[in-house]
């Protein structure tokens, strides 16, 4: 018996459901690549990038995936037998890591305690403790999308400038880019790399760089850069030189639309859209913990991130749950990943990007369905039922005294 037929719901995290209207934005011709509709709309997404990543700095766009990204952090901002330390909060940050070592580039990792966000005051003591100043940047992810957990950037930021430290902070937002707040300026990040597959609601094959006047400083000096990801380059006269040749034009089409889709609804309403979801997906799983045989991934409350939720299992398959959803319901659920065993053990929903009521909804009723049908223990309440009273009791308008006594 299947419920599968219709249209089916990716509710992983990246990539993530793209809206009809950028899919359409994207259904037409090419056009000429030194014309100046593809100036202006080169300018258009820079600008609209900029507002999101909330800086003065500049932005760069790549024909590339998020890892793209970090080597174009790397390459443009270090030099070979650098020293750059890796916070550590899942897999991503380690990732980013593997690759600066590839490069050439020496790295320490801080772990975050297991399951655990960034400690930010085990981070001001490295770095108080690097008096040679051997460290030449900081590289952390704002949420990791294996462990499900969000680190704190600001209290990050603090942490460098207290130590008084010249490390350049740079941060992957890929994740958290348009699901919740990132003030670069403000914060005093120096790099921030994003992806357009998540909260930014394209196709994945973007990858954009955001870059402080600070790092810029420190990429004229770095001898690690190539011509394909070359800031100085991509900043010449010539329009091709922004993307080092041909432009990913129906990439740019779809982005162009979906930011205006971002910036139409409103900074603020959307991350609160992506705060609501988010709790209401952690008042389903909570419920379903009282059965015993699922708990969170992260164990702290105000560490899980609003993108999405990890979710582990104790005794039980968790692949067996995510393919019964696919396979019987039309829901695609992400498995886990980061190693020990959390392909296993663990499962991702995500609740980023074109997301809403229903189709959260939907997707944790799905879970439920298949929690049911393969005997998982979930408790003696509907967590779909915690979600939606979750999402009821925080969108209930205020009513009058006499309203709120007659009901």
């Amino acid at each position: 018996m299947t419920l599968r037929s219709g249209r089916e719901f990716l509710a992983i995290p990246g990539p993530t459901t793209v809206p009809d209207e950028v899919l359409a934005a994207m259904h037409r011709p090419a056009i000429d690549v030194y014309g100046d509709e593809l100036i202006g709309m080169t300018d258009t997404c820079l600008a609209g990038l900029g507002r999101i990543f909330r800086t003065e700095g500049a932005v760069y766009i790549y024909p590339a995936n998020g890892h793209g990204g970090w080597e174009a952090a790397l390459t443009n901002c270090c030099s070979r037998g650098d020293k750059v330390l890796i916070v550590n909060s899942g897999m991503f940050a380690e990732a980013w890591g593997e690759m600066a070592q590839v490069l050439g580039i020496e790295v320490e990792v801080l772990e975050a305690p297991p399951r655990r966000a960034v400690d930010p005051q085990a981070l001001l003591e490295r770095l108080r403790a690097d008096r040679a100043g051997e460290l030449k940047a900081i590289l952390a992810v704002q949420i990791d999308t294996a462990a499900g957990v969000v680190n704190d950037v600001p209290a990050m930021a603090r942490a460098v400038e207290a130590a008084g430290h010249r490390a350049l902070l740079m941060v992957d937002v890929v994740a958290s880019l348009g699901c919740m707040p990132f003030e670069m300026d403000a914060w005093g990040v120096d790099v921030a790399v994003g992806g357009s597959q998540k909260g930014l609601m394209s196709p994945p094959g973007l990858a954009f760089i955001a870059a402080s006047e600070r790092a810029r400083a420190v990429h004229r000096g770095a001898d690690l850069v190539t011509r394909y990801w070359d800031w100085t380059f991509r900043e010449g006269d010539e329009h091709y030189q922004k993307y080092c040749g041909t432009a990913p034009e129906h990439m740019l089409f779809g982005l162009r639309r979906a930011l205006e889709l971002i910036l139409e609804e409103g900074m603020e309403n959307v991350f609160r859209r992506h705060a609501l979801l988010a709790d209401a997906t952690r008042a389903a799983v909570a419920q379903w913990a009282e059965g015993g045989a699922v708990e969170f991934n992260v164990l702290e409350a105000s560490e899980r991130a609003n993108s999405l939720t990890t979710v582990r299992f104790n005794g039980f398959d968790a692949r067996e749950l995510s393919a019964f959803c696919r396979d019987h319901c039309g829901v695609v659920l992400g498995y886990g990943i980061g190693g020990g065993g959390m392909g296993e053990r663990a499962m991702r929903i995500a609740h980023m990007g074109h997301v809403n009521a229903p189709t959260m909804l939907g997707t944790l009723g799905v879970i439920e369905t298949g929690l049911v049908a393969l005997g998982i223990p979930q408790g003696s309440r509907s967590g779909v039922a915690a979600a939606a009273a979750t999402l009821g009791e925080a969108l209930a308008p205020a009513r009058p005294r006499s309203m709120a006594a007659a009901g």
